[in-house]
């Protein structure tokens, strides 16, 4: 059991992943900059999906930058622990897909 948060584009193509035990709590945090926590279960996501606009992932990643105190610009440097990065790279690569696509989908598993 755990926790598999997987983005999509439209041609349904995985452009992000982030995975978490069940006993781990940064898979809340993750739920949380989504405002997505009617897709957390527990030891793991609800299995259902949902499609998030540019804007709903801006304000995730405006949100992470205000949690973490982070300059997003750090994401792909060795300054953040491995779960912030991988917190941070998903927001990222959904948003990437967000903007060039208008959309993403996020599966919580």
């Amino acid at each position: 059991m755990g926790h598999d948060i997987s983005g999509y584009n439209k041609a349904g193509e995985e452009i992000a992943y982030a995975r978490f035990s069940m006993g781990n709590y940064n898979a809340i945090i993750l739920y949380d900059l989504l405002e997505a926590n009617n897709f957390y279960a527990g030891v793991s996501g609800s299995g259902d999906s949902t499609t998030f606009s540019t804007q709903q992932i801006e304000k995730a990643l405006n949100a992470y930058s205000q949690f973490f105190g982070n300059n997003v610009s750090l994401a792909r440097n060795d300054f953040i622990t491995g779960d912030q990065k991988q917190i941070l790279n998903f927001i990222l690569n959904c948003l990437a897909t967000a903007q060039k696509e208008g959309n993403v989908r996020v599966c919580f598993c």
